[in-house]
Order: structure tokens, then C-alpha cells, then sequence
């Protein structure tokens, strides 16, 4: 649905713009040919449809990655990849085109030519983006409306080590004695567990914060938590940062305005088997 919309779109502006572009070129007392002016307009279109796919993950990229200065990075890499792309892409349609019909097709190759040509396509490429953002939204809006509901409050109190993942349409039974740590990522969170298993979830660190603190999990870092019940060794960095080590050889930085979490390891009990690194000595 969304590829035939934005088909109908262009191909609808594709033919305004021919129509428009001859009717200019009659008052100017040249040759109407409309005809032609389609041709480069549909040749054009033709070749953004089949870049369509890369517009489509390059927002779902964004979408999941955290900061405005890597959105603004993707989004620089894609918009040059996607004219470039189109610019040799349409090159190519029309030559061949018009080498099978007997005739031939001069780009006029200039910086000036392919700067016109970019701003043509960035202005594009921003609309389709924007357009592929909302309905990304409007998608997941829809996923989690339909999302089954949440267990019954006596189920949950009968599985008082167990949480529910909420993923789209579905939910994944999670242990948080499994979890490691958990990222946030743009618009997502992203749980980290044992088994080396990952699980992107629509959320806020804050709400998962609120919810794991319970099980130990706590904020180690402004973008990351961390499952304290599971680290082995703190390794304390000048710069007042720290490494935690987990029991299974994995490692997580934290910062150090979240150093008051490593240093409650010392005085906490750790499992069998595990050891907390800088555990202050008992006094004799």
C-alpha cells in the first residue's frame, strides 16, 4: 500500500509537470511535444519507484538509531547515494530508450547539470522520506493498539520472575535474571541477555528503568542499565568511568555520574561463583 501510494503520487505530479513543461515551451513558441516531456518525466519516476526500497530502510535505520547527529549522518549518506543513483539510473533509461529508437540522449554532463538535477531530487527524497516516516508511525501505532493484552494481574503474581516484552504484535516471555543490560536505541530499547539473544522493543529507557529496578537492574550510564545481580568485577577508571564485567565474560562501560551503582557492589553479597572486583578488605 505504501509503494502504490506514493506510485500514484508521483506518477500523477510526474504528469503535471509534463504537461505544464510543454505548455510553457508552446508560449515560449517552441515545439509543444508532450510526448517527449513524458518521457523524461516517466523515466525519472521509473527510476525513483525502484529506489524506493533504500528510501524505506534508511528511515527504519533512523527510526532505531539514537541521537540527531547519526539521524542527520544516515540521512546525508542516503540522500547522496539516492541522486547519484538516480542520476546515472535515468541517464542510462533514457539512452537506451532512445538508442532503440533510432535517436540519441545528451545529459550535457556539468557540475551545473548535476547540481540542478540534486536539488531536484533532494526536495524528492525529503518528501518520500517524510511520507515513509508517518506511515512507519501510523504502522506501529496500529501493531500496538492490536497487541495482545497484558497477562491478568494473577498470573503475574504467580510468576513474580518473569516479564512480558511487548514486540509489535506479540510479547516475549523474558527471566530477568537473564537480562545483562539494556540500551537505548532512538525510539527503542534494546535488552541484551545471557544467551547472547537481543530484543528491540518500542519503549523508553525510563519505563524499563522503573520497571527493573527490582531485579537489580540499574542505571549505569544515561543510555544503558545494567543487571548488577550478573557483574563479577568493577574495573574503576581515573577519569571516575567504570567497566563492569559480567559473569559470562562481557563487559559494559558506565559513566561516572552513575558510579554510586558500581561502588553499592561492594558492599552487596555476589552469587556463587562470582566475585566483585575492588570489594573493600574486612577490618581485623
Amino acid at each position: 500500500m505504501m509503494f502504490a501510494a506514493i506510485a500514484a503520487v508521483a506518477l500523477a505530479i510526474g504528469i503535471v509537470n509534463a504537461f505544464s513543461f510543454a505548455q510553457d515551451a508552446a508560449w515560449r513558441g517552441d515545439s509543444y511535444d508532450i510526448g517527449r516531456r513524458l518521457f523524461w518525466e516517466m523515466s525519472s519516476i521509473a527510476v525513483i519507484l525502484l529506489l524506493l526500497p533504500i528510501l524505506v530502510l534508511a528511515v527504519r535505520r533512523m527510526r532505531r538509531t539514537p541521537g540527531l547527529a547519526a539521524r542527520a549522518a544516515i540521512g546525508a549518506i542516503t540522500l547522496l547515494g539516492f541522486s547519484a543513483l538516480h542520476i546515472t539510473g535515468m541517464v542510462w533509461v533514457r539512452k537506451l530508450a532512445l538508442w532503440l529508437a533510432g535517436g540519441a540522449y545528451d545529459f550535457r554532463f556539468s557540475l551545473a547539470t548535476v547540481l540542478y538535477e540534486f536539488r531536484k531530487d533532494a526536495v524528492a527524497a525529503v518528501l518520500i522520506a517524510g511520507t515513509i516516516w508517518l506511515l512507519e508511525s501510523r504502522r506501529e501505532l496500529k501493531s500496538a493498539a492490536a497487541a495482545p493484552p497484558a497477562p491478568p494481574p494473577s498470573q503475574q503474581a504467580s510468576s513474580p520472575d518473569v516479564i512480558w516484552l511487548r514486540d509489535g504484535a506479540s510479547r516475549i516471555r523474558v527471566v530477568p535474571r537473564e537480562i545483562l543490560w539494556v540500551a537505548s536505541a532512538g525510539n527503542y530499547i534494546e535488552y541484551s541477555l545471557a544467551d547472547g539473544t537481543q530484543h528491540l522493543i518500542r519503549g523508553t529507557l525510563a519505563a524499563a528503568e522503573s520497571e527493573l529496578a527490582r531485579f537489580s537492574i540499574v542505571r549505569v550510564h544515561r543510555t544503558r542499565l545494567a543487571n548488577l545481580d550478573r557483574v563479577r568485577g568493577v574495573d574503576l577508571k581515573p577519569s571516575g568511568d567504570f567497566e563492569l564485567a559480567f559473569d559470562n565474560g562481557q563487559t559494559l562501560g558506565g559513566s561516572r555520574r552513575y558510579r554510586r551503582a558500581a561502588a553499592s557492589l561492594g558492599s552487596r553479597t555476589a552469587p556463587a561463583g562470582i566475585t566483585t572486583a575492588d570489594r573493600p578488605a574486612k577490618q581485623s
